[in-house]
């Protein structure tokens, strides 16, 4: 699932801002192709997201669009509206995301029968390389807590409510010192991605992204302070 609406307020629209030759959401779309992964596009009702829709039809994929503000119940409604019994999900603000590690996150979901498969600290901290891996039976049982209007954007907090689920955070296989945000909520952040993508293309590996800012090693300062800022608007 490619969770994604328009109702940015840090940096508005930030799904739609040119990105290559499209735009940021159009690029995620073609990067999951690229990987051999099949996208959905999990959007809201809200008719500011009608130019999500819009674009999932333009580039043929599937798409869902459920509650505004409550991700638990959008991705519960889809999953059983697709009949789908496991999903990985990302943001399409993770625009270098790592099709690879999405894939070891899947088998390890399925291998080990568990119900999350939780990013790695690295991704999370701001690297933006994998996110979770979920049973739909998890989701929904996470979504019946949660009913209707309740804002459930900071979802990890929610996941932790559900009793008896067993969670596997993924194992790392990334470098834990290299310096990279590589994730988009700041103008800033849109400046680096948006550069690596000039530089390197976009459907490069993450071994060349990590390759890249090793061999620039001052790349990283664009926009590396605003993890403090994304860190306390988290806690907010």
């Amino acid at each position: 699932l490619i969770t994604v609406r328009t109702s940015s307020s840090r940096l508005p629209n930030k799904c739609l801002l040119p990105f290559g030759e499209n735009n940021v959401l159009t690029h995620v779309i073609n990067r999951t192709k690229f990987y051999n992964i099949e996208p959905i596009i999990c959007t809201s009702i809200d008719e500011s997201d009608d130019v999500i829709e819009s674009i999932a039809k333009t580039e043929n994929v599937k798409y869902f669009r459920g509650h505004l503000i409550n991700k638990l119940k959008r991705w519960s409604d889809c999953v059983n509206h697709f009949k789908i019994e496991q999903f990985h999900t990302i943001d399409a603000d993770d625009p270098f995301f790592d099709g690879i590690e999405m894939e070891q996150s899947m088998n390890l979901l399925k291998q080990e029968k568990a119900d999350v498969i939780t990013t790695t600290k690295t991704s999370a901290s701001g690297a933006a390389s994998v996110g979770y891996s979920f049973s739909s039976k998890f989701i929904n049982q996470a979504s019946s807590l949660f009913p209707g209007n309740i804002d459930t954007e900071m979802v990890w907090n929610f996941l932790d409510k559900v009793e008896g689920a067993k969670k596997i955070t993924l194992p790392e296989t990334k470098d834990q010192n290299l310096k990279m945000r590589l994730t988009l909520d700041y103008e800033e952040d849109y400046w680096l991605l948006s550069s690596l993508n000039r530089i390197l293309g976009s459907n490069i590996s993450r071994d060349k992204v990590e390759d890249f800012f090793k061999k620039n090693p001052e790349f990283y300062l664009i926009n590396w302070f605003r993890g403090d800022d994304y860190l306390e608007n988290q806690k907010k």
